[in-house]
């Protein structure tokens, strides 16, 4: 689960919404009315499938010592975690995922958790032989009736930072035997990612950037502040995060006039879903105080797709390279 369903899963839940990616929406970066092209829906495996070597003992993030002795079924239940394992080039081995895995490779998986809440009956029924999870998969009942079934349970630490993106890949492989493939996914992910970095401008200013969570269909209007998740990919995408600069000191915090003023954002960050629930930019700028800052002047709005904008894994240099490109332009 990125950081941002970590931080809003209940909120998103109690007002029945979910949290799950889709079609990136078109939005005028520039000003200009220029589209902001879907990435890709899918992920690149490595090349050659590894073969995992079991059994493997590890240390899971809630301090349970667990041992792994096949990943002939596995079962993540957030889907960032899904995505590392079909990245690892062990996609076959899933039988089921969370509602968040929206890529293509995963669309015929039966759900079983929309992540709290996951279903305990559904996935035993499944008969996994390791499950992944993160430390706010829940309920606690449902991991418990998990464990206690036998089933091998690993909680990974949610991703933060772009900083998280190696520990989480390495805490999966680990777990399924398969820690080689675990290095060469680091290896290519960081290769990526800088390269991504390379096509940011020279110099200039950094661009002010607000990232706000939109749900128009509940009236949930959310600016992220230092605890969203959004800051470390803006900091690598050359810009500021204005929600913690403007003093903003929790993850996310309603969306006032006076917050919006004092944030000034050159351009607006927003998941595509959260977009297309307002109604498109139009809807945006009619949010009070979003009209009266430079980036509702200029219609600057920046987008990516919800299902991978904040889950700091093998597809965050597409994230990097997509926030570039509709901040400054055509990358160089």
């Amino acid at each position: 689960m990125s950081r941002f369903a970590v931080a809003l899963t209940c909120v998103v839940l109690a007002l029945g919404v979910s949290a799950c990616g889709g079609t990136a929406a078109r939005s005028p970066a520039t000003g200009a009315g220029a589209g902001a092209p879907a990435l890709p829906d899918r992920v690149e495996p490595l090349a050659q499938a590894p073969v995992p070597a079991l059994p493997a003992t590890v240390a899971s993030a809630d301090g349970v010592q667990v041992t792994v002795t096949s990943a002939d079924r596995v079962i993540p239940l957030t889907g960032g975690l899904s995505e590392i394992v079909y990245t690892l080039g062990l996609g076959p081995k899933v039988v089921a995922k969370d509602i968040t895995a929206t890529f293509e490779q995963a669309a015929e998986l039966p759900v079983v958790t929309r992540g709290h809440e996951v279903s305990a009956e559904s996935v035993l029924s499944l008969r996994p032989t390791l499950v992944l999870a993160e430390t706010t998969s829940g309920p606690a009942e449902a991991i418990r009736q998990i464990r206690d079934a036998g089933i091998p349970l690993l909680v990974v630490a949610p991703a933060k930072s772009l900083a998280d993106v190696a520990k989480r890949t390495d805490a999966v492989a680990a777990a399924l035997g398969v820690k080689e493939a675990g290095a060469q996914l680091n290896q290519r992910t960081a290769d990526r990612i800088a390269a991504a970095r390379t096509t940011l401008p020279a110099s200039g200013k950094k661009p002010r950037v607000a990232f706000l969570y939109l749900r128009g269909t509940a009236s949930v209007y959310l600016m992220g502040g230092s605890d969203s998740g959004a800051g470390s990919l803006l900091e690598a995408a050359g810009a500021l995060d204005t929600g913690p600069e403007s003093g903003l000191g929790k993850d996310f915090t309603p969306i006032t006039s006076e917050a919006l003023a004092a944030a000034a954002p050159d351009a607006i960050l927003v998941m595509s879903k959260g977009l297309e629930s307002v109604g498109g930019v139009d809807g945006l700028v009619k949010i009070p105080g979003v009209a009266q800052t430079p980036a509702g002047m200029d219609r600057r709005v920046v987008t990516v797709d919800d299902g991978v904008l904040l889950n700091y894994g093998p597809r965050t240099d597409q994230v990097l390279t997509s926030l570039i490109t509709q901040l400054y332009g055509k990358a160089s």
